[in-house]
């Protein structure tokens, strides 16, 4: 019995509120159970350095958690003068899943910034941090009127891991800090795979363990899918 009372394969309730701000292009407050995650997209007509001149633009990610987000106070990151190693693997893993959907030259010389900051963390808030993405990414190239559209697929990512011996999908904290094995997915809605991470912690896992994780996160996911569409009303 998982803590939550849910089946192995249930997700928690997926929460999904576009336009939650008033000035960034695209904005979205997504929930997966009890983790709460506000994510603006920024678009500037301009690219970085390196891209100047080239014809084509990049999609960019930063990552935060509020001081009680969890259980006890954690530090701002900025009080401390430095960003995390976590902080840092996550906005990234955050910046690569939405631009392998993005045609950066149909984007044109604009950098559009995803800020994901956590409100309240229950275990997956890099993954709804992703999910949410998207949305906020897709409502903030809505507002800008381009003859192709960039973003080539729909994006989303879940967590999963084996706890006490059974696969399961979408892991809550409780589930997250003492299971044998947690991965995170990044699917495509064509069934394609962007990202995958899974670490034995505590016990190894061998090929069927990996395939029946993928299979969970592919049924998470689609309800995912789901619920981005009828965020962005397509």
């Amino acid at each position: 019995m998982r803590p939550s009372g849910r089946a192995p394969d249930q997700m928690r309730a997926i929460t999904i509120e576009p336009n939650y701000t008033r000035h960034a292009e695209g904005s979205v407050l997504i929930g997966f159970g009890d983790t709460k995650v506000l994510v603006t997209a920024s678009v500037e007509e301009r690219v970085p350095p390196f891209l100047r001149g080239k014809g084509e633009g990049w999609v960019t990610a930063e990552y935060g958690m509020l001081p009680r987000a969890t259980h006890t106070r954690g530090n701002r990151e900025a009080a401390k003068g430095k960003q995390s190693g976590r902080t840092q693997e996550i906005q990234r893993l955050i910046g690569r899943s939405l631009r392998a959907v993005v045609d950066l030259k149909a984007l044109g010389e604009r950098q559009i910034t995803l800020d994901c900051d956590v409100l309240q963390a229950d275990g997956g808030t890099r993954t709804a941090s992703i999910s949410g993405a998207w949305v906020a990414l897709r409502l903030a190239i809505d507002t800008l009127n381009l003859p192709i559209d960039p973003i080539q697929r729909k994006v989303a990512a879940v967590s999963c891991g084996i706890y006490e011996g059974t696969p399961v999908l979408d892991l809550d904290y409780p589930e997250d800090s003492s299971a044998h094995c947690d991965g995170n997915f990044v699917l495509t809605d064509d069934n394609n795979i962007i990202e995958a991470q899974v670490t034995a912690e505590g016990a190894c896992y061998d090929e069927e363990g990996l395939l029946r994780l993928l299979r969970l996160a592919r049924i998470g996911c689609a309800e995912i899918f789901a619920a981005q569409a009828k965020a962005v009303g397509r």
